[in-house]
């Protein structure tokens, strides 16, 4: 099955092979596909940390005031927003990892780890809520993980397209060349600012291996908005346009 334990993490991501745990950082730019693997790995994956829920709903935390925060973007251009704010994800981050083999030899996704890199108190801030109104959701292969607790775990859990039901299904899964497979992990905490990353176990014809999936070689970062302002973007008072408080 997918599993997490502890160890001692927002944004588009990049994976990376394992390496030693990264210095934190804040919000990466944009997706990046893994172009130069270690030498002779039979996979090849993608990773987008920036999957709004259902394409349209998402907090960020920023620690500014309503009047200097520009209107909420469009989801593809919400790497370049967030890194200009220094937005952090509020409560929820969606890692979607899409994933292949390099020839029609089957790989084997034995397991996937959630590293906890550090958890403290919330970040300060607000919270602006991204959503404009919301499409329908498309979950190929969804995993959920709770930061809060001591050994978080990536749980296999139903996704649904516009028509079906997708049931869950542990691990391993097999990918190809001609079979790929997208993985949505849904990560939420409700009471830290958590930084954490992704490993995932694979093995082909003998061969073992871990690739880690992280921002950019640094830790997803999400944070709690419990208690926080919370915005979102609609007319206020005097008919204009403006982030008006959500129980407003």
């Amino acid at each position: 099955m997918w599993s997490g334990t502890s160890a001692l993490s927002d944004g588009r991501s990049s994976p990376s092979p394992r390496q030693q745990d990264p210095v934190p950082s804040a919000t990466g730019s944009g997706p990046t596909v893994a172009t130069r693997p270690a030498a002779g790995l039979p996979l090849a994956w993608s990773v987008d940390s920036l999957v709004w829920d259902k394409g349209c709903d998402h907090d960020y935390v920023i620690d500014k005031s309503p009047a200097q925060v520009p209107p909420p973007p469009a989801e593809q251009d919400a790497g370049v927003w967030a890194a200009a704010q220094g937005a952090v994800h509020g409560r929820q981050t969606k890692v979607q990892i899409s994933v292949q083999g390099r020839s029609s030899t089957a790989v084997v996704l034995e397991a996937l780890h959630v590293r906890i890199v550090s958890r403290a108190k919330p970040a300060a801030g607000n919270a602006y809520a991204m959503g404009q109104g919301c499409g329908s959701d498309l979950t190929p292969r969804r995993f959920t993980v709770n930061l809060d607790v001591d050994h978080p775990i990536a749980r296999p859990k139903d996704g649904a397209d516009s028509q079906h039901t997708i049931l869950a299904v542990n691990l391993p899964y097999r990918v190809s060349a001609e079979a790929p497979e997208v993985l949505l992990v849904d990560t939420t905490t409700q009471t830290y600012d958590a930084r954490w990353y992704l490993e995932v176990d694979w093995s082909s014809q003998g061969r073992t291996g871990t690739i880690r999936i992280d921002d950019h070689g640094r830790p997803f970062h999400t944070t709690s908005i419990k208690g926080m302002p919370h915005y979102w973007y609609g007319t206020n008072a005097t008919g204009e346009r403006a982030w008006v408080p959500y129980d407003s």
